[in-house]
């Protein structure tokens, strides 16, 4: 992978990340189109891309981002199996910025923390633990989904928008490097 993404006329590759993220951890040569512009704005991207290979932290976003992408009719679109991840246990180089926790970590973390706290109030509260039943039934639909409402909520709070990403300048870079 990494020696036909050096190549002149190698695929462009696209980190369909939240900024922040990006930010805190990248493959060199990456451009940052978050999975909601990338959705926005792919007939835009379609128009400068010929081939592209998609990579998030571990591929779930990856993954969805290209059946947007051949949603659209685009025949080489590729997902970086395992992303960031399987990049950098496989001793892929990385440009390493501000750290920050991975958006999928702070979902373990809050919902942990609700289950946990519905739980203990169920204790006091007779009926609270459907409160926790109910955050592990969103956990079991985000799998089945393939999509997370609570990382998405995570993703807009200050602290995970820090970077930011100005998608005409990608768009405009993407038609240049073409």
């Amino acid at each position: 992978m990494r020696d036909w993404l050096a190549t002149a006329d190698g695929p462009r590759l696209l980190d369909v990340r939240e900024p922040a993220e990006f930010e805190a951890m990248h493959i060199p040569g990456a451009y940052n189109v978050p999975l909601h512009l990338l959705r926005e704005h792919r007939g835009e991207l379609r128009a400068h891309l010929d081939h592209v290979v998609l990579v998030c932290r571990s591929g779930m976003r990856a993954s969805q981002a290209e059946q947007l992408l051949t949603g659209i009719g685009m025949p080489n679109v590729h997902v970086l199996d395992g992303g960031v991840l399987a990049w950098e246990s496989t001793g892929g180089p990385l440009k390493r910025g501000r750290n920050r926790w991975d958006i999928e970590r702070q979902v373990r973390l809050v919902a942990g923390s609700l289950v946990l706290l519905g739980v203990l109030a169920g204790l006091i509260v007779p009926g609270a633990q459907w409160f926790a039943a109910a955050i592990g039934a969103g956990l079991v639909v985000a799998a089945l989904t393939n999509s997370c409402v609570m990382g998405a909520a995570l993703s807009r709070l200050p602290f995970n928008r820090g970077a930011s990403c100005d998608i005409d300048r990608v768009v405009g870079e993407l038609a240049g490097a073409r």
